[in-house]
């Protein structure tokens, strides 16, 4: 399985992390089972082959969606030959770029055809390599965001004190607004409340360490990223991953981040 990364050119750097390739051209009919890991970051798949994946409710996806932030793991079932390419968007961006309120996509995906009306579906089958690829899909973005006002630069900055470790009501007064106007506040542009984003990015700060062959115990990890105790690590990483941490390290093969293949 070929797996590959290109990071966006400069105007796109505050809203896109990467974009991201999965290619397997294979004739195995018996298929191959991913793991969606809850991770606080909305997306877009392009799939060449829309037959050939199958979603947690063994429905085939569209050949072209949108996905929301996602508060649980998710199954994904592959077959055959796949060629999907992906956008990582960075939280909070989704209302600068798409008419769609994000609570109503935290945890689901939409086909873009029926949000908006659009050619890049097709521009995307017919381009060959995943440059080009890569280029249409910025084209498309960059024309998305003339039409459509830039973030206000709140929502950054609220993850940014989340992620350094500041409390909700250090957060709260730091922007200045009451627990219940920061809470409809991410709801609005992220889909989830900040206690949840919180939860879910110390999971995966959690995962981060756990990636890292000299990561020592798993005890020290649960110390290092603040859990009560062992039992509450293993309690959010099966909420968020599907399984406890040390099925994690025996069955996930992971290139693409939050999307590992899940071994038999």
């Amino acid at each position: 399985m070929d797996f590959r990364l290109l990071y966006p050119a400069q105007p796109l750097k505050k809203y896109i992390r990467y974009f991201w390739m999965l290619e397997q051209r294979s004739a195995d009919t018996e298929g191959r089972s991913f793991r969606i890991m809850a991770d606080g970051i909305p997306g877009m798949i392009f799939q060449q082959y829309p037959e050939a994946s199958l979603d947690h409710y063994h429905q085939q996806l569209p050949s072209l969606f949108l996905y929301g932030t996602k508060t649980q793991y998710a199954h994904m079932q592959v077959k055959g030959t796949f060629l999907d390419v992906g956008i990582s968007f960075h939280p909070g961006v989704l209302t600068s770029l798409f008419p769609v309120p994000v609570c109503d996509l935290t945890n689901q995906y939409i086909d873009l055809d029926d949000l908006i009306r659009t050619s890049l579906s097709e521009q995307l089958l017919h381009a060959v390599t995943f440059e080009q690829k890569v280029q249409i899909l910025e084209s498309f973005l960059l024309q998305r965001l003339k039409r459509n006002n830039a973030p206000d630069g709140k929502t950054e900055w609220a993850i940014h004190l989340l992620q350094q470790g500041q409390t909700l009501p250090q957060v709260q007064a730091a922007l200045n607004l009451s627990e219940r106007s920061l809470e409809r506040y991410f709801k609005h542009h992220i889909g989830i409340t900040p206690k949840m984003y919180a939860r879910i990015y110390r999971f995966q700060s959690a995962l981060d360490l756990i990636r890292q062959s000299n990561f020592g115990s798993l005890t020290a990890v649960a110390h290092l990223r603040q859990y009560f105790d062992q039992a509450h690590f293993i309690k959010a990483f099966q909420q968020f991953a599907g399984a406890s941490p040390k099925h994690f390290l025996r069955k996930a093969k992971e290139q693409l981040p939050n999307f590992p293949e899940w071994l038999k």
